[in-house]
């Protein structure tokens, strides 16, 4: 009792699944992409070369390349919460730029080509769209009466 107790107060027992940050995916085998980029920092605005894993609606990111199940990610991003990924060039005037926005964020990378820049693009768009939830028909609202819109398909 006393040692499960001790754990409790110093967070040192068991994860609960809610508090892993990782959601139970294993990012370090067969990710969906991976890569470097420059990634700004959230507080401190300098530029860190990163190691970016995206995998089953996740971006993880690395010191190194050397991803194993004992690595710990430095951060991880659940795409289904981001809003738009696209470009961002003109916006840090850097080549091969990109953000990724949240409701409460927006990040900045930087790839090292375009070609690059575009995959990324690309695949975290198609993660956030395989991994955003969709609205149910029950959960469109007709406005005018405040009901739902059953069977309304005008």
């Amino acid at each position: 009792m006393a040692a499960s107790l001790w754990r409790a107060v110093m967070g040192t027992g068991a994860p609960s699944a809610e508090a892993d940050p990782t959601g139970g995916v294993d990012f370090w085998r067969a990710p969906e992409r991976g890569g470097w980029l420059d990634k700004q920092g959230e507080y401190i605005k300098t530029w860190r070369r990163r190691w970016f894993v995206l995998k089953q609606g996740k971006l993880f990111w690395f010191k190194d390349s050397t991803v194993t199940r004992a690595s710990v990610p430095r951060g991880v991003i659940p795409v289904a919460t981001c809003l738009t990924v696209k470009g961002a060039e003109d916006v840090l005037n850097r080549k091969f730029a990109f953000e990724l926005s949240t409701p409460r964020e927006t990040m900045y990378f930087v790839a090292d080509s375009e070609k690059e820049k575009e995959e990324w693009i690309n695949s975290i768009g198609r993660s956030i769209v395989q991994h955003s939830r969709s609205v149910t028909d029950d959960e469109i609202v007709d406005y005018d009466s405040g009901q739902p819109a059953a069977g309304d398909r005008s």
